[in-house]
């Protein structure tokens, strides 16, 4: 059997990720408390192979023993995978307002912020538990095409994530490791170049010119192979690597591609753009 436990702020995306997942054929349960997730489990570990719980703080009481849970699922060989959504408090006032929906916690606190505030103290250790996404910038459809991609991923590895992003749109939340790249020569200020990304030819051929890209690429790749093992010892689900230029199209772009590719003969790799628009 596989579990994905679906986790995050409200306003996150939550939703959209337990919605893709049964869309690929999970049978998908909505804010489940934390504690029925064994015994349901066990009643469907015979009908179904595939389960997808969302779990949230609308379970405050229970979920301080999701950790305890999962262990004990994975010792009854339950590939149980954690994915925890976040997103910025700016992001997530305008999704409540364009919604008009009240925060789950609103009847307790007093004004959306210390609802938030509240709900990421309460979910603080959920979020270390498994492979993290900052949705703050992300539309429905990107977050669809993560999840999915997750699907594939071998959880007995690490999965090593290169994301692109722009500085001028905020630092990804979910990052355990920030490049900044903005001292590079920019391919914006070529009105050739400005309209494209660092996916087209014209773009890569610019930077590959440049023999300060080469270095910078080389001395990230050296950094991450000393250090990756670590996080292997440490039982890490997922590392992300975000790389950051100014607006996230070009550098950041090409870079993290670059290194993908670097990397992915021998790690299991992802690689995000966050800033681009899904073709």
């Amino acid at each position: 059997m596989q579990l994905i436990l679906i986790s995050g702020l409200s306003g996150s995306g939550k939703s959209v990720a337990l919605k893709a997942l049964e869309d690929s054929g999970y049978f998908s349960v909505d804010n489940l408390p934390a504690t029925l997730i064994p015994s349901l489990t066990q009643q469907l570990r015979s009908s179904e192979e595939k389960i997808a719980i969302s779990v949230d703080a609308r379970s405050a009481a229970t979920i301080e023993n999701l950790p305890g849970i999962i262990e004990t699922l994975r010792e009854q060989q339950i590939d149980c995978r954690v994915i925890f959504l976040d997103a910025n408090a700016e992001s997530l006032a305008r999704r409540f307002s364009e919604t008009r929906r009240p925060h789950p916690l609103a009847g307790t606190f007093n004004g959306l912020a210390a609802c938030i505030d509240e709900e990421r103290r309460v979910l603080a250790d959920i979020a270390e538990l498994g492979h993290r996404i900052d949705t703050s910038e992300l539309g429905p459809n990107v977050l669809r095409g993560w999840i999915k991609d997750l699907l594939d991923i071998d959880r007995s590895r690490i999965t090593l994530c290169f994301q692109s992003f722009g500085f001028k749109h905020g630092i990804p939340l979910d990052a355990d490791f920030v490049f900044d790249v903005r001292f590079l020569p920019n391919p914006f200020y070529d009105p050739k170049l400005r309209p494209l990304t660092g996916k087209d030819a014209e773009v890569i051929a610019f930077l590959r010119d440049d023999l300060n890209v080469a270095h910078l690429i080389d001395d990230i790749a050296s950094f991450l192979l000393r250090w990756l093992p670590a996080f292997v010892r440490d039982n890490r689900a997922a590392l992300t690597v975000a790389i950051g230029c100014t607006g996230g199209q070009h550098r950041s772009v090409y870079i993290s591609n670059e290194l993908a590719e670097r990397f992915g003969s021998q790690q299991q790799v992802l690689v995000r753009h966050r800033e681009l628009k899904p073709a």
